[in-house]
């Protein structure tokens, strides 16, 4: 699982150009939006896009469900794994 969220966190720096972040300041458990990593609407639709494009999963747009996935970087890495078992 380590190595699924550190590619996470490659893939939310790449797809969403974070230039001064480093996977090492992304805590797995911090939350995506608001307090943590500070993320947006914007940002939830381009890291959505870019999950569904390497790991090929489903997502809902208006789904409670999806806002739990998007929670932290150890929720996105237990939603990609089960989807890809």
């Amino acid at each position: 699982m380590q190595s699924l969220e550190l590619e996470i966190k490659q893939l939310i720096i790449s797809s969403l150009s974070l230039e001064d972040v480093s996977p090492a300041d992304i805590d797995v458990a911090a939350p995506l939006f608001g307090e943590g990593l500070g993320l947006d609407s914007i940002d939830a639709l381009e890291l959505g896009l870019a999950l569904q494009k390497r790991y090929g999963v489903t997502l809902s747009a208006d789904s409670q469900e999806t806002r739990q996935h998007f929670a932290s970087v150890h929720a996105l890495a237990r939603f990609v794994s089960a989807q890809q078992a």
